[in-house]
């Protein structure tokens, strides 16, 4: 796999630690969980005890999903597949999407998937986490103490997490060293459970256990976090990834085979709420590691709730989700908040926390969610090889290696819906419906609307600005427009100029935004279709730029007055002789529908849910940076289909 010329960080010790804090805060507290779920999954519904065959295939398994599914898949190809240094699923489908547009529905999928599961890591993994204390003490209520830690970390994302990221990289580092050495110590009493690597194993467990090939469901639980590897990407660099990545498996499967170890040692003995991650922590340790557990709990939620305002952010960029208000709480490059998304992920932890009261019967809706997306990843990588023309053998290996996989998790997680996976569907699909409604709603509005050839009006727009019986509107005038092409603008603004209400001006702008699908792009293009007359503005901003085109608009006049482009002073005699700057002022058109449309369909109830969103959603001027003091907003109607032809008839008074 090749890359697009990126510009990746470079291997060092701090973009280690870095990649340690932000990228395997999920994956990394696995551990926490999974083999509790094995044993649980493997005997609670079979009513039968832990066997030998279970701990052995269970580990075997565990070993070669995160060999075959993290290691080779993500770590080795996947991140290969970067946009300028950047990853995640709505990255890649850019990468492809000129050639095959349709991609944009997996991509969807995909990242709504993405954000059912950043709902459900942060209970799962602060519940597994602060579950540790009944072990000191059984009567300790633990539901207040996770919602407490939860709530606490929502209301932080205000303020940025600059601060605490700082500390995310060595309290990772002092975790997975635990993992290791907790691991290493109790493998010691047990070396043959090292006799799991054998991959027979698995396929023993598979073939031959009672509903072992259902246990999937359990043991996909440890490379949940293999997403986040490729989506984070750009935060550190896929060679810091890669080679952190080495400490990082070896210290979780130390833990894994660890608390294997301790199982066999203890078949006859293991309780039903057993947790054999905390089993093998010394007694005089135990207190000390749930408060390092807790710590690396919070880090994967903290790393789950950032790339969800990322995706958000990203899905806004490229109009499939509604225009949201999103804010910038420090200078760092990808600090992002975005409250909307933050209290929707809050409320739905508090309820799932409430809902399921622990973590073992939140693992029945944990994993869904994130196979989709993997699965959605594996359909856009495949599409992204063809495009840089890998060979057709290679391509066909890829999918025949990784889809019976990923499709064997999906089936076994499917079984997971009635106990729980069916939550993290729902939340899943109402994410999917606000994309699809959205994106969907866009597009037949964008194919309605009408686009005129403005060379035609060229010579009206002169005559206006120089009419001076029609008294000055504003010294300039910006429209934004949404038209490609330099001498097309909508109808729509041209009848705003010349017949709504006359709109005198001495300089007409027209401003248009093209998203690029280059990250971070920041280019614009300045053609001047009638010199200090008619001015056409394209930016060529990057699908994760903010769109501040009030503070751009303005950098951009500026440069044009130094170079002596155009003239902004104001064309009143009186104030021309001082220098006096003329005033700008924007006008947007807001779309609503046409009480005369006559709709049918699906078309109809899409577009009646997609104003619904529009009026729930942030307005246009805030959306783009405009100055509210100088935006005139006017509302236009859409016809998306001409109301029948009638007769109406006159009747005269007798």
């Amino acid at each position: 796999m090749s890359n697009e010329t990126g510009h990746g960080h470079k291997f060092s010790v701090a973009g280690l630690l870095v990649a340690l804090g932000i990228i395997y805060g999920d994956i990394g507290t696995s551990p926490l969980y999974v083999m509790k779920a094995i044993i649980h999954q493997g005997t609670d519904h079979l009513k039968v005890p832990i066997t030998e065959q279970l701990i052995y295939g269970g580990l075997s398994l565990v070993f070669w999903t995160i060999t075959l599914q993290t290691t080779i898949k993500y770590v080795l190809l996947v991140l290969n597949a970067d946009n300028n240094g950047e990853g995640g699923i709505f990255s890649l489908f850019t990468l492809v999407k000129r050639r095959r547009p349709y991609l944009i529905w997996p991509a969807i999928i995909g990242g709504c998937a993405l954000l059912a599961d950043g709902m459900i890591t942060p209970p799962i993994s602060v519940s597994s986490a602060i579950e540790g204390l009944l072990i000191l003490n059984p009567d300790i209520p633990t539901i207040p103490i996770v919602i407490s830690i939860i709530t606490a970390l929502f209301l932080l994302q205000r303020m940025g997490t600059s601060i605490v990221g700082k500390m995310f990289g060595p309290v990772m580092l002092i975790w997975f060293s635990m993992l290791g050495v907790l691991g290493f110590f109790a493998v010691l009493h047990n070396p043959g459970v090292l006799a799991a690597l054998n991959p027979v194993y698995a396929i023993d467990l598979l073939v031959n256990y009672p509903q072992g090939f259902w246990l999937l469901g359990a043991v996909f639980l440890c490379t949940t976090g293999a997403e986040a590897l490729y989506s984070d990407m750009g935060h550190c660099g896929k060679s810091n990834i890669r080679v952190s990545w080495i400490f990082v498996k070896s210290a979780l499967l130390l833990n894994y085979f660890g608390q294997g170890a301790w199982i066999l040692a203890h078949l006859h003995k293991i309780g039903e709420g057993t947790n054999p991650f905390y089993a093998i922590m010394p007694e005089w340790f135990l207190l000390t590691g749930i408060v390092i557990a807790t710590t690396a709990a919070i880090i994967a939620s903290q790393a789950m709730i950032s790339g969800s305002f990322t995706l958000v952010a990203e899905a806004l960029r490229l109009n499939v989700w509604p225009k949201v208000t999103i804010k910038y709480p420090t200078d760092l490059k990808g600090q992002i908040y975005v409250p909307s998304v933050n209290w929707i992920l809050w409320l739905g932890c508090i309820g799932i926390v409430l809902y399921f009261k622990e973590s073992a019967k939140m693992e029945a809706a944990y994993g869904l969610a994130i196979i989709v997306t993997m699965i959605m990843t594996t359909v856009l990588v495949i599409n992204y090889l063809q495009k840089i023309k890998v060979s057709g053998y290679l391509i066909i290996l890829f999918a025949l290696v990784f889809i019976p996989i990923e499709l064997s998790f999906l089936l076994a997680n499917i079984v997971k819906i009635p106990a729980g996976g069916w939550m993290t569907l729902l939340v899943g699909l109402t994410f999917a419906m606000v994309m699809y409604v959205w994106f969907k709603g866009r597009k037949i509005k964008n194919r309605l609307t009408e686009f005129v050839n403005l060379k035609e009006y060229l010579p009206l727009l002169y005559e206006l600005s120089k009419d001076n019986s029609i008294s000055k509107y504003s010294t300039h005038l910006v429209y934004l427009t949404s038209a490609d092409h330099l001498m097309e603008v909508e109808y729509k603004v041209i009848y705003s100029i010349l017949q709504k209400r006359p709109k005198r001006a001495d300089v007409y702008w027209f401003v248009h935004i093209h998203v690029d699908d280059k990250p971070y792009t920041m280019e614009y293009k300045v053609d001047h279709i009638i010199p200090n007359d008619v001015v056409r503005i394209e930016f060529r901003l990057g699908f994760r730029v903010e769109q501040k085109i009030n503070f751009y608009f303005r950098r951009v006049v500026e440069e044009l007055v130094r170079n002596g482009e155009v003239d902004v002073r104001s064309r009143y005699a009186s104030l021309r002789g001082q220098n006096i700057t003329g005033d700008f002022r924007f006008v947007v058109l807001k779309r609503h529908l046409s009480h005369d449309n006559e709709l049918d369909g699906w078309e109809r109830r899409i577009m009646e849910m997609y104003f619904v969103l529009d009026k729930l959603s942030l307005s246009e001027e805030k959306a783009f940076g405009l100055d509210t003091s100088s935006v005139l907003v006017e509302t236009v109607p859409l016809m998306i289909t001409p109301p029948r032809e009638f007769k109406l008839q006159r009747v005269y008074n007798k």
